[in-house]
């Protein structure tokens, strides 16, 4: 994909001035933490690389942080204009868009018993990852990112249908049961989970690994095939539709081939969202999940909606987020799921963001993306 790269500036950057950049910055200092200290994330197609952001990374360590664990939005707006330049990707005329994702709460047994009869499994242990996608192993269709691996002999992993008619029934891999396939289902989408007990414990699960068949948006198909508009299809009028045309909705959600396997995740705060891609919680309404093949972990991105109200003020959307996981579906520079937070009231924001927005990187000072931008001379 050809790239160009646009200067902009912060004096002028439309809605930079009116952000609350303090959890931004607490987002971004989870990822400078990880980063420096566990293991540097790799570098996306944009060529952002791990010693652009080292002095930006030392910085944030550095910061002494307040009791209540967030800067002042002076303070963050401040840091970032020190290590940061923004400049905007142009992708060949190639438009942005954002779209919103969230950690749903989830009705669980520990067992499977009256009401309660969809699982949530674990990773099986012989499937393993594909080493090259494109150029997989006899036995793998080109493209499947995971395999079963049985003694040498590798075959594709069974896909959402034939898991969830007992594929893996004999294995003993489930966390939880269920009272609604749509609600394992779209924690499927989500790639993460609260699931709540019948007396009173929360226990967290994000993704693990997938079946490697390709995801198939069932929104979409119900639009092609008349069933809901363009313009009002969205997470509740697919749970309508579901609910309203409960013959039809296992074939449905078979149609989406794609099944995800989770793992029980701890988190340092129930205010923060689960341990993501980028290996660290996500803040809510902060954290960008992007094409990790094109940005890197930890990058700063300027979103801008202009017909995407803001999730917590009457204005226009104009957040820094970072970048700190991915999705199947989020292809492109220019592309972004936007994390909402926990639970329902998440859900209903998520679930109705559908935007065409701008993409401003923060690109690291020095960096040779802010060179190439005509920020350093």
């Amino acid at each position: 994909m050809e790239l160009s790269l646009r200067r902009e500036d912060f004096s002028t950057l439309a809605g930079w001035a009116q952000d609350r950049p303090a959890a931004a910055f607490a987002a971004f200092r989870r990822s400078a933490g990880f980063a420096t200290t566990r293991k540097a994330y790799r570098t996306g197609s944009l060529g952002l690389s791990p010693p652009d952001f080292e002095p930006a990374y030392a910085a944030a360590l550095a910061q002494t942080i307040p009791e209540s664990g967030y800067l002042s939005d002076l303070e963050a707006r401040a840091f970032f204009e020190t290590w940061f330049r923004p400049v905007e990707v142009d992708s060949a005329g190639q438009a942005g868009f954002v779209t919103g994702y969230y950690e749903p709460e989830v009705e669980v047994s520990e067992r499977a018993e009256s009401g309660y009869r969809y699982p949530f499994l674990r990773k099986p242990e012989n499937l393993v990852k594909v080493p090259n996608p494109q150029y997989p192993p006899a036995g793998v269709e080109s493209g499947y990112a995971f395999m079963l691996d049985d003694a040498g002999r590798v075959t594709c992993c069974p896909d959402r249908q034939a898991i969830e008619t007992g594929a893996f029934a004999s294995q003993g891999l489930e966390i939880a049961w269920a009272k609604s396939p749509v609600d394992v289902f779209f924690a499927h989408v989500q790639g993460c989970a609260r699931l709540c007990f019948p007396d009173g414990r929360i226990e967290r699960i994000t993704y693990a690994a997938k079946s490697g068949h390709p995801f198939t948006g069932i929104g979409g198909l119900l639009v092609k095939r008349g069933e809901i508009s363009a313009e009002t299809v969205s997470m509740a009028s697919i749970r309508q539709w579901l609910a309203s045309h409960p013959d039809k909705a296992d074939s449905l959600m078979w149609e989406n081939r794609s099944f995800i396997f989770f793992e029980k995740a701890e988190v340092e705060s129930d205010d923060l969202g689960p341990v993501a891609a980028a290996k660290v919680p996500l803040e809510p309404g902060r954290s960008l999940a992007v094409d990790r093949l094109v940005h890197t972990f930890g990058t700063p991105i300027f979103v801008s909606a202009p017909d995407l109200q803001d999730f917590d003020e009457q204005r226009p959307f104009a957040r820094l987020m970072i970048a700190q996981d991915t999705g199947t579906a989020i292809v492109g520079p220019a592309r972004g799921d936007l994390f909402a937070g926990s639970g329902s009231e998440a859900g209903e924001k998520a679930g109705s963001i559908k935007a065409a927005a701008r993409f401003v990187i923060l690109a690291p000072a020095g960096s040779e993306i802010a060179r190439r931008a005509g920020h350093e001379q």
